[in-house]
C-alpha cells in the first residue's frame, strides 16, 4: 500500500502548488485509510507533509514575484499561535470526533471551491491599508483548524488575502504557502509528544508530495485552475461522506460495513448535487458570467 501512497501523494503537492490549497484534504485521508494509520498519528503527518510541501512549492512563486512576504508573515505568525494551541489539546479529543470534523469542514471546503473566488477588486492596496486586526483573526481561526483536524486551511487562507489583503489572484495562491507552512509546522510542534511519527512512511510521502508541488507550481499561470478547483470540489464531497461514513458509526460504537459507507457516500454527494440544482434553479447560486471572447 506504501507504493500506492506515494502515488496519491504526487496529487497533495499538485493541490497546494496549483491550487494553494487542498493538500491536507488528500493527505489525511491517504494517512488514515491507504496507510492505516491512527488518526490523531495521520493528523501529525499529514501537518509535516503539508508544511514541507507548501515551503518547497513557495520557492517557484517567490521566484515569478507571487509572494507578499509580509501579508503572509502576519498572517502566518497569527495562525501558528492558533495551530500550536489546538495541537496541543487535539490528543483529548476522540479520533472519531476528529474525523467527523474532519470531514465535515471538507463540505464546507467544498462549498466554497465550488462558489469560486472573486478576484481583487483593488489591487493597488497599499501596504498601510492591511487591516491587521481581521487578518490576526481570521489567522487565529484557520490556524486553530489546522492543529485540532490537521486541515491546512488553503481555500480558507486564499479568499481571505484576496478580500482582506487586497491580493490579486495569482499572489494570493503563492502568499497562502507562506501561511499553510507556518501554521502547519506549528500545529506539527503541538501534536508532538502525543502522537507517535512513522518517519521513514512521513519521508517517502512529503518528498513525493515534493515532486507533484514543483510539477502543481510550473503549472500555475499557465493554466486556468476553475474548471480543475471545480472537479477537485466534487471529489471533495465523496472523500468528506466517505470520512463521515466511516467515523460517524464508530462514535457509537458501531463498526460500519463498506457497503453501508458506500451507499452513504453516494446518497450524500447526490443530495449535495441537488442543493447546488436547486440553488441554482432560484438564483441563490448566480451562474458565472461567459468569459469575454478576445477581438481579433
Amino acid at each position: 500500500m506504501i507504493a500506492v501512497a506515494i502515488a496519491l501523494s504526487l496529487v497533495i503537492g499538485i493541490s497546494l502548488g496549483l491550487l494553494g490549497g487542498g493538500g491536507s484534504i488528500l493527505a489525511l485521508p491517504i494517512l488514515r485509510y491507504v496507510l492505516g494509520m491512527e488518526a490523531h498519528d495521520a493528523i501529525a503527518v499529514s501537518l509535516l507533509v503539508v508544511g514541507t510541501t507548501s515551503a518547497a512549492a513557495v520557492i517557484p512563486h517567490a521566484r515569478k514575484g507571487r509572494v507578499r512576504w509580509r501579508t503572509g508573515i502576519i498572517f502566518g505568525f497569527a495562525g501558528m499561535v492558533g495551530a500550536f494551541a489546538a495541537g496541543r489539546v487535539a490528543h483529548f479529543i476522540p479520533a472519531s470526533v476528529l474525523l467527523g470534523l474532519f470531514g465535515l469542514m471538507m463540505i464546507t471546503t467544498a462549498a466554497a471551491m465550488m462558489r469560486g473566488r472573486k478576484q481583487s477588486a483593488d489591487k493597488t492596496m497599499e501596504k498601510s491599508d492591511l487591516p491587521i486586526a481581521k487578518v490576526l483573526a481570521e489567522g487565529l481561526f484557520v490556524g486553530a483548524s489546522a492543529g485540532l483536524v490537521g486541515a491546512g486551511g488553503g481555500f480558507l487562507v486564499v479568499p481571505a488575502l484576496v478580500l482582506l489583503g487586497g491580493l490579486a489572484m495569482e499572489v494570493a495562491v503563492g502568499t497562502s504557502l507562506v501561511v499553510i507552512a507556518m501554521q502547519s509546522y506549528a500545529a506539527f510542534a503541538g501534536h508532538l509528544g502525543h502522537a507517535h511519527i512513522d518517519w521513514q512512511t512521513a519521508g517517502l510521502v512529503t518528498a513525493s508530495a515534493v515532486v507533484g508541488s514543483v510539477i502543481g507550481s510550473a503549472l500555475s499561470g499557465k493554466i486556468s485552475p476553475e474548471g480543475l478547483r471545480k472537479g477537485f470540489a466534487w471529489f471533495v464531497v465523496a472523500m468528506a461522506f466517505f470520512i463521515l461514513g466511516q467515523e460517524v458509526p464508530r462514535m457509537f460504537g458501531v463498526t460500519p460495513s463498506m457497503l453501508w459507507v458506500l451507499l452513504g457516500t453516494s446518497a450524500g454527494v447526490s443530495l449535495v448535487a441537488l442543493v447546488a440544482w436547486a440553488l441554482r434553479k432560484f438564483g441563490v447560486i448566480a451562474e458565472a458570467p461567459p468569459k469575454p471572447t478576445p477581438s481579433a
